[in-house]
Parts: structure tokens; C-alpha cells; sequence
């Protein structure tokens, strides 16, 4: 039987920019598949502005690392021959790898122009608050240092649709680019009247060309890097139609097998799962409500009622299309969508993406290794750890819910007979210690269970009817299964 797959973020936003990311990667390729986990999300791969820069400030879409561009070979993460060994170190573990793609904005451009814009309004982009008038601007991307190395194509203002600095009047806005046919993409994100624009120079995808050379390059990095898959940056922003055509197209190239996912981070309940059908399910996408759901569990305590944990979730209307998550780079604290999931309830957040049945959970680097800069946050591996454990040992079978308290929630995995050893009970409780009388299945009668977080040191014998009474401290997660034979002489 296949086991359960686990995906992590292998990055968080302060890493040290000493070029090691990748090597560090291929290193701890076999610990990571040994700990369960069998696909890794990497930073873009691009080069940005600068050696420092995260890779989402995107200069050259070629530049892995190769090329003496912006005062650096490497990126942030290191070499393109890093990179290209620790893909395939990750791959000869058994461990896929999808590469972050940043295609709503490009930055650092090599010169200027001098074109006409409208300026809109920052808090509705429809509004044009001026008259057409000349602006220079940072548009003119010619990669002298790579040269037509891989693509001949340069890029200059016709190719966006939006900036946002004059450095004729030194004034920092939101322009709109005029020309033929010259207009904020359709199909995007409704906040600010119309969310085309993001930041630095906005790519036109109603511009022919535009679209060519961005599937053309799409194809060439999967096929370059020989990756298992892609996490598209930003796609609220992304005209959903040339979302779906790339995805359409990239797919059609490298084989059905090649997964995709998207960060739609939009709140608002039910714009996940309509963006999903705009696209027609051609990829998946990051479960923000869930995560939202979290954030608001940690924050509320005892008050929140744990039984509405999924409400308004991806992985309760789209399971097969949700990946589940509980933090990430973004929602770190000091970073743009800050939105933290609290200490205290983190064990419990995880318990409910990595034990259950439905979504494709990712771990994030930042909780499981820790988080640097200067709020530097430790990471929670050792509680981290026995879930991943669990949901490759244990978390199988049938599923049943008995979320039937506002404080005390748990769910059985009745195990299977591939899996020896297998099946779970999970038990959360956010208020005071509590219990949940639970239905594990008579197959499993007699067994002797304890908690795997050894946050209680109770062992749990199961009733000849399959059910028995499970507990859980209070603040805390219990995961209860048949432990492990200890191996002789010990």
C-alpha cells in the first residue's frame, strides 16, 4: 500500500545568504525522507536583485546561478550545479521537489524608459486620478550578463502594464502603462477595484508575446532542472485564464505526474474554491481559510469552538485539491501577511493536517528547524516529529469524527492490514484536560496504546468492542496508537 505523502517548505524568509541553501538541501535529503517526508517546496530558483534577495524580487527568469548578473553568480541559495545536485540527491531519496515560480512582477531592470502611464489610485486601481503624461521608468530588462543565453527575448514597457516609480519626478505610485489595447489584466482578484498590480514591473499577460515566452520558459525550467513539480507565486494577481493555459501546457510537456499548486491567498470564504473552478482544477492550491482557522483557534482559546475548525476549508469542499498548511514564509511574523499561529496550539494545528485522510499537508520550515532575523522564533521539531511519525506509521484507514464538543474534539484512523501496526486516535482539547470515549475498531482489542507526544504517560487498553476512552491535557494534543515492539535485550 502507497504510504501517506508529506510535503515541507524548505525555506523561511531569514536564511543566511551564504550561497549553502542548496548544498544543505542535498545533504539532509535522507533525513528528510527518513522522517516521512517525500516532497520539498523550494525557494525560486531565479535570479533576483541582488545576492541577498529571497528570489521574489525576480530579475533573470534563466539566471538559476550561472550568470555575473546583479553583483552575484549565485542567488541567495547558491550555485545552478547546487542546485542541480541537490534535486537529483533529493530525487535518489525518493523525494520529489517543486520549484516556486514568481511570474506576476520582474525587478532590477538594466535601464530606463520614458513612456506614458495614468496614475490610479492605490486604493481603487480603476481610478485614474491623472491626465496621461510622460514617466521614466524602470522597464528595460536586456541581461548583459547573460546575454540570448537560453532566450533571446528582452523585455521593455510594452511587454507590463504597470509600475510603480517615476525616476524623472523621484515619486513612488501606482501607474498604469497606456498604449494598444493597454489596460489592468481581467480575471484577477477584485480587492482594489481590480489587483493586477502587485509591485515593481507588472507583466501584461494580455500581451501575445508576453504569454509565448513565459510558457516557452515554463517548459524549459521543468525540463532544465528535471523537477517533479511547481508552486506558482501570487496567482490572484495572475490572469486566471493564463494561469490555466500554463499549467495546461507545462503538464501536456512533462506528464501528468507533474504536480502543480498555487498560492490563491484570498480569505474571503469560498474564493479559493471559485478560483478553482475558473481553472478547472487543474492545480491545486494552499488551504488559507484553514490556515486563517488556526490563527484564530490560537488567538481565541477556550472561547473557540474547535468542532468549526474546517469551516469555510479547501480540504472540506476540495480535498484532492488542497494542501494543507499551518504557517509559512508570508504568514511569519514581521512579514507581509503575518498571521502566526501561537505556540500553544501549533502541535494541535499540525495534528490536524498531518492525521487526517483528506489534503497533501506541508510542513514549514521556519516551525520545524526554526525562524532567524531578529525575532528569531526556535524550531518545534520535537513536536513536530512523532506526528510525521504517526502519519506515516499509523494515520490509515477509515476515518470517523467526534467533534462533538466545543473544547474537546478527536478522530480514529482504524489502521489497515498492509500497514502492520497501524491506526490512531487523536484527541485536542483547547480549554481544560479532556476525553473522548472513542470507536478504534475490534480488530484492534486487547492492544495496549500510548500517546506518542508523551504529553500524557497514560496506557490505554481497547475494549473488546474496539472503543475506549481517550484523553488529552488541556492547551495539548494527544495522538494514541500501538506502540512500537522494543527490539530484544532491551
Amino acid at each position: 500500500m502507497e504510504r501517506n505523502h508529506t510535503m515541507i517548505q524548505f525555506f523561511e524568509w531569514h536564511l543566511q545568504s551564504d550561497g549553502n541553501h542548496w548544498k544543505n538541501l542535498a545533504k539532509m535529503a535522507p533525513e528528510l525522507k527518513e522522517r516521512g517526508i517525500d516532497s520539498v517546496w523550494i525557494p525560486p530558483v531565479t535570479k533576483g536583485q541582488s545576492a541577498d534577495d529571497t528570489g521574489y524580487s525576480v530579475y533573470d527568469l534563466y539566471d538559476l546561478g550561472e550568470f555575473d548578473q546583479k553583483g552575484t553568480v549565485r542567488t541567495k541559495y547558491g550555485l545552478k550545479e547546487d542546485l542541480l545536485v541537490a534535486i537529483k540527491a533529493c530525487q535518489e531519496h525518493g523525494v520529489a521537489v517543486y520549484v516556486d515560480l514568481v511570474m506576476n512582477h520582474k525587478a532590477g531592470a538594466d535601464e530606463k524608459e520614458v513612456f506614458k502611464v495614468i496614475e490610479v489610485e492605490e486604493e481603487n486601481r480603476n481610478k485614474e486620478i491623472s491626465k496621461p503624461f510622460d514617466i521614466e521608468g524602470w522597464t528595460k530588462f536586456t541581461f548583459p550578463g547573460r546575454g540570448d543565453k537560453y532566450s533571446d527575448f528582452k523585455w521593455n514597457f510594452e511587454h507590463f502594464n504597470g509600475t510603480d516609480y517615476d525616476a524623472k519626478a523621484d515619486k513612488t505610485s501606482i501607474y498604469r502603462i497606456l498604449g494598444e489595447n493597454k489596460k489592468w489584466n481581467e480575471h484577477v482578484d477584485d480587492a482594489y477595484g481590480n489587483y493586477d498590480y502587485l509591485m515593481f514591473a507588472n507583466i501584461d499577460y494580455s500581451h501575445a508575446k508576453v504569454k509565448e515566452e513565459m510558457i516557452r520558459w515554463g517548459k524549459w525550467l521543468a525540463e532544465t532542472l528535471q523537477c517533479n513539480g511547481f508552486r506558482l507565486d501570487a496567482i490572484k494577481h495572475i490572469n486566471h485564464e493564463f494561469v490555466k493555459d500554463f499549467v495546461t501546457e507545462v503538464v501536456k510537456e512533462r506528464g501528468e505526474d507533474f504536480y502543480v499548486v498555487g498560492e490563491f491567498w484570498n480569505s474571503k470564504p469560498g474564493a479559493c474554491q471559485e478560483f478553482l473552478e475558473s481553472v478547472e482544477g487543474k492545480l491545486s492550491l494552499f488551504d488559507v481559510c484553514l490556515h486563517y482557522n488556526f490563527m484564530e483557534a490560537a488567538q481565541a482559546g477556550k472561547k473557540f469552538d474547535l468542532t468549526t475548525i474546517f469551516n469555510d476549508s479547501l480540504v472540506a469542499t476540495h480535498p484532492l485539491n488542497a494542501v494543507t498548511f499551518v504557517d509559512n514564509h508570508d504568514s511569519q511574523p514581521g512579514q507581509s501577511l503575518e498571521s502566526w499561529v501561537g505556540d500553544w496550539f501549533k502541535q494541535s494545528a499540525y495534528s490536524l493536517i498531518l492525521l487526517r485522510q483528506d489534503g497533501y499537508p506541508c510542513v514549514f520550515y521556519g516551525d520545524y528547524y526554526g525562524i532567524g532575523g531578529e525575532h528569531s522564533i526556535e524550531g518545534k521539531k520535537a513536536a513536530i516529529d512523532p506526528l510525521l511519525y504517526a502519519r506515516y506509521h499509523k494515520a490509515y484507514g477509515e476515518q470517523e469524527d467526534y467533534f462533538d464538543h466545543p473544547n474537546t474534539i478527536g478522530w480514529v484512523r482504524r489502521g489497515v492490514d498492509d500497514i502492520e501496526r497501524s491506526g490512531c486516535a487523536v484527541v485536542i482539547a483547547n480549554g481544560d484536560d479532556g476525553e473522548k470515549r472513542m470507536h478504534v475498531g475490534e480488530h484492534h482489542a486487547g492492544e495496549v496504546w500510548v500517546d506518542f507526544t508523551n504529553t500524557r504517560d497514560d496506557k490505554i487498553t481497547i475494549e473488546e468492542d474496539g472503543f475506549a476512552t481517550f484523553p488529552a491535557k488541556g492547551g495539548s494534543v494527544s495522538v494514541w496508537a500501538l506502540p512500537d515492539p522494543q527490539p530484544e535485550g532491551q
